[in-house]
């Protein structure tokens, strides 16, 4: 592989993972793609793939407070059922400070964190949560 080439396949792989792990904007993500088809696996490595896609969802994913979180379960988005787990949390705010609890959801595609959605009332009716202190440990 030539030196131009190399240096093109760098580039091109953060906008490939940005496309993947979106949030709730216009960017493309798998559950539009052909990819998302068939039945959805059970996502067993929610936890540790949800920080992984809260710590380039958050501004600053240090100082989050009062985390909790609900077990994945399906839910129709699109036409299409994908697992969906629910988050509550407190971010620190750019000026240190501390507003309202949030409640974000995160889509699973393919067993895989997907996309958080900021509009997440309807998704997260009746979600029963637990505390997720893993992500009030994030550092950056």
């Amino acid at each position: 592989m030539g030196r131009l080439a190399k240096r093109w396949v760098i580039l091109a792989l953060p906008l490939a993972l940005a496309a993947c792990f979106g949030s709730d904007g216009d960017r493309p993500t798998l559950m539009e793609g052909t990819q998302a088809g068939g039945p959805q696996p059970f996502p067993d490595n929610f936890r540790s793939d949800t920080l992984a896609l809260m710590r380039t969802y958050l501004n600053n994913p240090v100082g989050v407070r009062e985390a909790s979180m609900a077990e994945p379960v399906l839910r129709e988005l699109g036409g299409r059922r994908f697992y969906v787990s629910c988050l509550r949390f407190t971010p620190r705010e750019t000026d240190g400070g501390y507003k309202a609890m949030r409640e974000r959801a995160v889509v699973y595609v393919n067993g895989r964190a997907d996309r958080v959605v900021d509009r997440a009332n309807e998704l997260c009716a009746g979600a029963v949560y637990v505390p997720f202190p893993e992500l009030e440990k994030m550092t950056r």
